[in-house]
């Protein structure tokens, strides 16, 4: 379709988020048209005259509108539009009548009046001199300041992000990125540097450039956190650097001794290897090892003198016998500030939890329990019966631009506890361990609990292993399965598979097994999907009375192909949830979402409101912020009236979706095994489907098989799960945390 320039006024804002300044707005034509238009629109206010491009597009609900693609301010072209432009508000102090008065005292001289004679509108009555020149220097101000949205396109940089590049660089940040284009890299997040270094050749910035060089030391840094690491080996950093930007080695060693000398990257020594970090990778890195130290090695003022009577009452409250790892764990926790306890399932961490819980509490002390994820923390606060917060919860983490490094000494509310316990460790990253340390206070105990041969986490760094690994925190490793989860087959293989051990075929599980595990050997996608979606729609419900909607989740190791997440949601969407006339849907982009979908949360959201319970009893309900990656729940209501979507989360806290806002969910009837970390579900249905050797691992089994509680199917080709079970090559992270508590 050809694009399609419009041009006029906006007439009123239908939308707009104040974040990244996506809008709604009305749109009158300088052919008098009257046109709904939607699109990024930074910097505009009503009354501003644009020439727009784009398309017409037609959508279901509200009809024709005009999508916009890129847009240009433009100076009102008479006095009408001035005035309508004055009077918006948008000039602080004019108003309608004020700007009636201007127009009807300047006519089409006005705008050379607040350009060039500024002094003159103390002519108007109420204006006095000191104000004219505020009004002057404001209007001129917002007439440049759009200019920004143009300039940035050149760089392949939306009207989305320009907002986020002018709060960072200010009225003169034209000028600023005409001196130094690959300031972008730093300012933008995921910003395409070689688009940026396109253009900067041909504004005649020199190939070997030092902007240039250390712009792209930088970039290389960026692009290996991607990949989970901390830093980059110096010569591995060179090599890739001079290729990129074909320069010679000895510019790109001279940029690093530079950026080095100027404290934005920094160089570390390990086993006659010289290694090179980003800034923030090393002082998050850093701030974790002083600051763990601190705490490990402050007074131990929780410690219980009378300690193997009190485990011995509690033993006998609790109707437990401690097995000799757990009593080991219990006692290096009493007799340390910082511990670390490890193991895989049905080995007795939770078990030790409740302990430290039951223990602590009666000694009048507070117990603290977190988690990196909104449902790792659920299930914490179910196999506990005590509240658990996720770390960002906890340390009422605002909104910060994660997506820019440079936000590690962010403010963190202080933890208030006697004892914290922290699970799922395997999935905090360097960042938020960073967070979390700041936060807590000297002679508070933290327990680190978790599984090392999980995934490590999403973002850069490897915090659980590299303590463990450090030696310089008491930790013990929980091996023994107990007899009771030694019945389940789930936790047996998971076991198996940890140590190598292929599940396919074995049949000597004892006697009072429970039916828990089922292998299914299929090769053919097609007939594996059938399997899915058959077991998803009556299989497990006539199994087991298992419904889908309440105890059910498909995992696969990848989003992309027929049996990955992308397709698989629209199948088992169409099984489960199909199109009907009762139910309400709302389309974003090629997504459908219908009343009843199950839907997840793909980025952190600091600012979406939500709600537990009812307002009829104010002792239960609690209200906030904050709806955080990784989070699922349904779509309970959708409202076009007020254009949004009601979804009840798993947490039991509802929140409301504006429908420009729905990039930020996608289908959850299927989640990759990474997004499913930390989570554990009734029935899983594990689907293993050809993907890349990277994938297929170890430990990607292991997690995906560690998801399931009650039932767990895993459906693929026998030869390739014995693959993942041989594959226990785990991607190395370079980290430096470990080689910080030698320094």
């Amino acid at each position: 379709m050809d694009k399609l320039e419009l041009k006029g006024q906006i007439e009123e804002f239908i939308y707009q988020n104040e974040s990244n300044s996506y809008s709604i707005a009305v749109f009158n034509t300088e052919n008098q048209e009257v046109v709904t238009v939607v699109g990024y629109l930074p910097f505009i206010a009503v009354g501003d005259t644009l020439k727009l491009q784009g398309k017409m597009v037609v959508h279901q609900e509200y009809g024709e509108q005009f999508k916009i693609e890129t847009f240009e301010k433009l100076m009102p072209e008479s006095a009408a539009a001035l005035e309508k432009y004055l009077a918006s508000g948008t000039i602080k102090g004019i108003g309608p009548a004020t700007a009636r008065k201007i127009i009807d005292r300047f006519g089409e001289e006005t705008l050379a009046v607040f350009k060039f004679e500024p002094l003159r509108l103390a002519e108007i009555k109420g204006i006095t001199k000191d104000r004219a020149y505020e009004i002057s220097e404001e209007f001129n101000e917002k007439w440049e300041v759009w200019q920004i949205v143009s300039f940035l396109e050149q760089f392949g940089i939306g009207a989305n992000n320009s907002k986020k590049v002018y709060d960072a660089l200010g009225v003169n940040a034209v000028e600023k990125i005409q001196e130094n284009p690959y300031i972008l890299v730093d300012v933008v997040y995921g910003v395409n540097f070689y688009n940026i270094d396109r253009i900067a050749m041909q504004i005649g910035v020199p190939m070997d450039s030092d902007y240039r060089i250390k712009s792209g030391i930088k970039y290389a840094l960026l692009v290996a956190s991607y990949n989970g690491h901390t830093c980059v080996e110096k010569e591995n950093l060179i090599n890739y650097v001079k290729d990129i930007l074909d320069v010679s080695e000895e510019l790109v060693k001279n940029n690093i001794i530079n950026l080095n000398v100027a404290s934005e990257i920094h160089l570390v020594e390990d086993d006659d290897k010289e290694y090179v970090f980003l800034e923030p990778f090393y002082k998050a890195e850093k701030n974790i090892a002083e600051r763990l130290c601190i705490l490990r090695d402050c007074k131990n003022t929780k410690h219980m003198k009378d300690f193997k009577k009190e485990i011995k009452k509690h033993e006998d409250k609790l109707d437990i016998e401690l097995s000799e790892k757990q009593f080991e764990a219990i006692s290096q926790i009493n007799d340390n500030n910082v511990c670390i306890i490890t193991g895989g399932p049905g080995t007795g961490k939770t078990t030790i939890i409740k302990f430290v819980i039951d223990i602590y509490k009666e000694q009048k002390k507070k117990v603290v329990l977190c988690a990196p994820t909104g449902r790792a923390a659920k299930r914490m606060s179910e196999t506990t019966g005590e509240e658990a917060k996720t770390i960002h919860r906890l340390l009422e983490i605002g909104k910060f631009e994660e997506d820019k490094l440079g936000s590690i000494d962010t403010d963190v509310t202080p933890v208030d506890a006697d004892v914290l316990v922290i699970d799922e460790m395997s999935m905090v990253d360097v960042f938020l361990m960073n967070y979390l340390v700041k936060a807590v206070f000297l002679g508070t105990k933290i327990i680190f609990v978790g599984d090392p041969n999980q995934l490590p986490s999403v973002g850069p760094g490897s915090i659980l292993k590299d303590l463990i690994d450090s030696k310089e925190f008491a930790t013990v490793h929980l091996d023994k399965i107990f007899r009771q989860a030694a019945k389940s087959k789930i936790i047996v293989n998971a076991h198996n598979v940890n140590n190598g051990i292929n599940f396919i075929g074995k049949k000597d599980y004892g006697e009072d097994s429970e039916n828990d595990f089922f292998y299914i050997n299929e090769s053919n996608q097609d007939k594996m999907l059938y399997q899915v979606l058959s077991l998803s729609k009556e299989r497990l419900k006539n199994y087991g009375d298992f419904e889908f909607f309440t105890n059910i989740q498909v995992l696969t190791p990848t989003k992309k192909g027929k049996l990955g997440t992308k397709e698989l949601n629209k199948y088992l969407q169409n099984e489960l949830n199909p199109k009907t006339d009762e139910i309400l849907e709302k389309s974003y982009g090629d997504i459908t979402f219908r009343e009843g979908d199950r839907v997840m949360q793909i980025k952190n959201n600091y600012d979406i409101y939500w709600e537990k319970g009812s307002t009829k009893n104010l002792k239960t309900f609690e209200a906030g912020t904050g709806v955080f990656n990784g989070e699922i729940g349904r779509i309970a209501k959708i409202d076009y009236e007020n254009k949004q979507i009601e979804i009840d989360f798993d947490d039991g806290k509802t929140a409301w979706y504006a429908f420009s806002e729905l990039d930020q969910l996608e289908h959850a009837y299927a989640i990759t095994i990474h997004k499913a970390q930390g989570s554990e579900f009734d029935v899983v249905i594990l689907v293993v489907p050809p993907s890349s050797n990277m994938l297929l691992t170890r430990n990607l089994l292991y997690t995906g098989i560690t998801r399931a509680k009650k039932l767990l199917i895993v459906i693929g080709n026998k030869d390739l799960i014995s693959f993942m079970i041989n594959n226990s090559e785990v991607k190395k992270r370079n980290t430096g945390l470990k080689l910080k508590f030698k320094n």
